[in-house]
């Protein structure tokens, strides 16, 4: 599980600095890239969701 939550500090990170890229310089590919990182940050919640749960029983 904490492996798990470094990997979803790393891709929230990695989200922030594109989005921001895209919001202050128009960088498209960064937006891109920000769209592409929420995608995995949400794949990941859901996997930390399972882990989770299960951790708690």
């Amino acid at each position: 599980m904490k492996e798990l939550l470094e990997k979803i500090n790393a891709e929230i990170a990695a989200f922030q600095a594109n989005a921001n890229l895209q919001v202050t310089k128009g960088n498209k590919a960064a937006g891109t890239r920000a769209r592409k990182n929420a995608l995995e940050i949400t794949k990941m919640m859901k996997e930390f969701r399972k882990v989770s749960v299960e951790a708690a029983k």
